[in-house]
């Protein structure tokens, strides 16, 4: 059997050109990186603006397990099987960050005979879109230092400098540091510390922004310290957003790949779920909406972290509705959340998936609250028994909700045309529904109303609790301004609770918030909640020491 990698490297791609035509793009909205990549111009959406959206489609799972789920792999497969049945799609995802990809994940490109490519180059450097994005952070760090090293006329208080750099590796060496060392000449000694450029406020900012003009603006919106009077001090008054913008310019451009069977796709930008808001940019969905019948975009970890803050955050400022959520499941992850241990998923076992669905259960009735209409996936493996696939396919029938067997991994396309058909006609079927998308809450509530509403009615929790340094923050964040905006929970991806180790669907259990921060860039509330790192550390034996380049260039072991 060929990995992953391997498929990718055999694969027969078309020149971006040839995709981008396919698409109706003319040569002159196009800027090649190379022959299988490409950055579309700013001047492509003044063109467009008079076509007609095509149909949002949100692709989102369970609570991940050890297991694996497979979402982009589904997503990717999805896009592959909608022209096999004749349909319009294009795909529109987030960009891999190194930190995982070196680290315990490995890349996030599909899977399989569903994967976009060029593979590699996706992964690792792609278009420098992550490296734009850790340069401009960085220069507000670097301006900031410089403010108070220069006399300090924004009397900046140093204890309470809010805005950290990052890089985009795992490295939990640099979360605590001490800047500023070594004599005068050197700086003002302080305590820092690093984020991984995905949990930047800059990621975030980059992929809500509308266009340029607005990123211009969120960037000075940044909040990055406050003053000895306990005033606010925001990215503008340091006199540097420009500079940022003209780092970030070319990376606000989505960028153009293809898949395996050479569908279309838009990568671009990638904040994690457990961290950020998790999903790609606003711009490429936009774009690939205006370009395709359907756009099949995803969001990370489980529905209650990606799907919820897609719906309440990136579907908030982007105007955007989506007609159908694809739910990605598997039998083996199914049983995980009935406690049968990793070793045993293989095994037939009908009283864990029993106990298990619960997880599904509640993702399908979460999703129905934002009034959008749910497909089950279950990315299929050889090892389910065609009794455990009844008991799926009779449980989701009996929740009125259309399942299909999913196998583009092994199939591409050809392995996803039933879940394909069946999105599509429950597009169909809904679309004159009274009822309409809408965000859970109204973004009128106070910051404690919306963490209330979440933690009952998505997390399934008794209440939340809050640290003293939480109810602090929460009031301080209210008091300068920031009260209407929505809310990103930072939360494991394990468990619907804040507590990895509680499967299935949790009972009796409140929500602790522990922290709150304003990214007032990006529009949106940081509420910390378990021990959520927003600089992940490398494990034991890191996929990097899997990766391996011969003295041709080729790349082994990547995924």
């Amino acid at each position: 059997m060929l990995s992953d990698i391997e498929i990718a490297q055999n694969a027969k791609m078309k020149k971006i050109t040839e995709i981008a035509a396919d698409l109706g793009i003319d040569e002159e909205f196009l800027e090649p990186y190379g022959h299988y990549k490409a950055k579309l111009s700013e001047s492509l959406y003044s063109s467009l603006a008079f076509r007609e959206d095509g149909k949002l489609i949100l692709v989102t799972a369970i609570n991940p397990t050890p297991a694996g789920e497979g979402k982009t792999t589904v997503s990717v497969g999805l896009a592959e099987a909608m022209g096999k049945i004749g349909k319009k799609a294009v795909l529109a995802l987030r960009e891999p960050s190194l930190g995982p990809v070196f680290g315990i994940k490995g890349g996030a490109a599909g899977g399989g005979y569903a994967q976009v490519v060029p593979m590699e180059d996706i992964n690792l450097h792609f278009t420098g879109d992550m490296h734009a994005i850790t340069a401009a952070n960085n220069l507000l760090c670097a301006m900031l230092d410089n403010h108070i090293q220069q006399g300090n006329e924004l009397r900046t208080d140093q204890r309470r400098i809010l805005f950290k750099r990052c890089m985009d590796m795992n490295d939990r060496a640099l979360r605590s540091i001490v800047v500023g060392l070594g004599g005068k000449a050197n700086g003002v000694p302080r305590e820092d510390g690093f984020n991984i450029t995905v949990a930047s406020e800059i990621m975030a900012i980059l992929c809500l922004s509308t266009d340029l003009g607005d990123l211009k603006e969120r960037l000075g919106n940044i909040l990055v310290a406050y003053d000895l009077d306990g005033q606010p001090v925001f990215a503008n008054q340091l006199g540097c957003t420009g500079a940022m913008t003209a780092l970030l310019k070319d990376a606000l451009k989505p960028n153009l790949v293809q898949t395996l069977e050479n569908t279309p796709a838009f990568i671009h930008g990638g904040p994690f779920a457990n961290i950020a808001h998790g999903c790609n940019s606003i711009r490429a969905t936009k774009l690939a909406l205006k370009l395709g019948d359907y756009c099949i975009t995803e969001a990370g970890f489980g529905s209650d972290l990606g799907a919820e803050k897609f719906f309440d955050i990136k579907c908030r400022y982007g105007g955007l509705a989506p007609a159908c959520v694809v739910l990605v499941a598997t039998i083996r992850a199914l049983k995980y959340n009935g406690r049968v241990p990793k070793g045993e998923l293989a095994k037939e076992n009908m009283w864990a998936l029993e106990k298990g669905i619960v997880n599904l259960q509640t993702h399908i009735e979460n999703m129905h609250k934002f009034h959008v209409p749910v497909v089950v996936a279950i990315n299929r493996f050889e090892s389910d028994t065609e009794k455990e696939i009844d008991f799926v396919k009779k449980f989701c029938a009996e929740m009125g909700v259309e399942v299909s067997m999913c196998e583009v991994f092994a199939k591409g396309g050809d392995g996803g045309k039933d879940l394909a058909n069946k999105v599509c006609e429950t597009i169909e079927l809904t679309q004159g529904n009274d009822e309409k998308f809408r965000p859970l809450y109204a973004k009128e509530l106070s910051i404690k109303d919306k963490i209330e509403k979440l933690a009952r009615e998505i997390y399934r929790a008794d209440g939340v609790t809050y640290t003293a340094a939480a109810d602090k923050a929460i009031k301080e964040i209210e008091s300068i301004g920031f009260r209407d905006l929505p809310v990103c929970v930072a939360k494991t991806q394990y468990s619907l609770s804040d507590n990895p180790a509680l499967l299935g669907k949790p009972k009796g259990f409140n929500i602790t918030v522990r922290d709150a921060r304003v990214s007032a860039g990006a529009g949106f509330v940081v509420v910390y909640t378990g021990d959520i790192l927003t600089m992940p550390g490398l494990p034991k034996a890191p996929s990097a020491l899997n990766i391996d380049c011969d003295v041709n260039g080729n790349i082994t072991g990547l995924f």
